[in-house]
């Protein structure tokens, strides 16, 4: 093959051939407090109304409303005391002309009890309550079902379970939640002079990046990083591993490998296995990414990233990350995480390529990192990337460009 790749292709021609494959999902049931950040994979409605009772919302006296009507300071109404009932209490007695329950907030209204007069306004003296001011119908009290009522709709399919959400699951007492089984990623980094982070750097040798970056970003996507390898340039030592990894896994995300040069087999593993649908994208730094199927009892995605960490994070993130969140069900606007600045100084970009230009961001300002693809300082320098046109010959000082920021998120994604 020599230094050319075969059908070079533009981004979108790239991201279309992708978002062709689909994975497959499947649904499990977790217990509430496991669930966070997980995707709902059906719409959930409500088993009970909320509140589930007549809910006291205010410290007070439950009434009948017209037994206070033309209370005032100087014209007090005098109601006789048969209860007092607290939040979690069930009432035993109804209200009657007359009566009144001491009631605090969150406990239930007593029967033929419509509304609560605030204790600022009364005074209590043994078994009476003096009331100085009257309330309304309804007033203080929360209806049952005003809230949400039985059989209603709360929470659609594919609604990602934030605290808010989950705190909905549990006010209706649901305790394990349908969820999107979660995607399971391999990944592998190949290359002779890779060695694990921990051991002593011999020299020639290179601690693995790739993997823990991937590993990382296939993490905020929703999905669960596994079997992270390091295997050598080997034909057979490479096939075997994919092999064996395909059967534990939805997707296999490799880096390094993917350059036309005599010692990179990843094409010829993928040839051997399935189909290359992909090799070859016309954008900078990534050019070497490739895309395969892996033929099994169940087909498999092969997605091969560049081995220079800047290109494979940068591929990731333009490339993948929309794929694997979109199929996971977390997928969010672009438009969440990219912001308009202007850019700090001239850029001249690759002429005939989509070009991924790495920035950091400092006072408003795009300032570009001119690193090459291979150096780890623009890795620690980067807050995000601007993805400029192949047809752009020039970006002048000042210029307006949209930022790409890598997501800074904790947990699940």
């Amino acid at each position: 093959m020599g230094d050319e790749f075969l059908n070079l292709l533009e981004p979108y021609e790239a991201e279309k051939i992708l978002n062709s494959l689909e994975l497959k999902k499947s649904v499990e049931k977790v217990g509430i407090g496991e669930c966070s950040g997980r995707v709902l994979a059906e719409d959930i409605y409500s088993t009970i109304a909320l509140p589930p009772f007549n809910r006291v919302a205010m410290d007070g006296y439950a009434v009948q409303a017209e037994n206070t009507f033309g209370a005032s300071e100087d014209n007090p109404k005098v109601l006789k005391l048969i209860e007092v009932v607290g939040a979690g209490d069930q009432p035993q007695k109804k209200i009657m002309e007359g009566t009144c329950a001491e009631v605090g907030t969150g406990a239930p209204a007593p029967p033929q009890s419509d509304a609560v007069i605030m204790v600022e306004y009364t005074e209590k003296s043994d078994n009476q309550v003096m009331v100085f001011q009257g309330v309304a119908p309804g007033e203080n009290i929360t209806k049952k079902g005003s809230d949400i009522e039985k059989n209603h709709l709360l929470l659609k399919k594919d609604t990602v379970l934030t605290p808010d959400k989950i705190g909905v699951l549990s006010a209706i007492g649901m305790a394990y939640i349908p969820v999107y089984t979660q995607i399971k990623v391999g990944i592998i980094s190949t290359g002779n002079e890779i060695i694990p982070v921990g051991e002593d750097l011999d020299y020639g040798k290179v601690y693995d990046v790739n993997s823990q970056t991937i590993s990382s970003a296939v993490h905020s996507c929703g999905c669960i990083p596994v079997g992270i390898k390091i295997i050598a340039d080997d034909f057979k030592v490479l096939k075997n591993a994919i092999s064996r990894l395909m059967n534990e896994v939805d997707i296999i995300i490799t880096s390094g490998g993917t350059s036309a040069g005599a010692g990179d087999v990843l094409r010829s593993v993928i040839e051997d296995m399935g189909e290359v649908l992909v090799h070859g994208i016309s954008f900078k730094p990534g050019k070497p990414t490739l895309i395969g199927t892996l033929k099994g009892k169940e087909d498999k995605i092969l997605i091969g990233l560049p081995g220079y960490p800047v290109a494979a994070l940068v591929v990731f993130e333009s490339l993948v990350a929309p794929f694997l969140r979109r199929n996971s069900g977390v997928s969010v606007s672009d438009e969440s995480n990219t912001i308009q600045l202007k850019i700090s100084r001239r850029f001249h970009p690759s002429r005939g390529r989509t070009h991924h230009l790495l920035v950091k961001v400092r006072d408003d300002i795009a300032i570009p990192i001119q690193k090459d693809s291979g150096a780890i300082t623009a890795l620690a320098d980067a807050d995000g990337y601007v993805e400029i046109p192949k047809s752009t010959e020039i970006l002048e000082t000042g210029t307006l460009v949209h930022v790409k920021l890598f997501r800074r998120t904790t947990g699940l994604f």
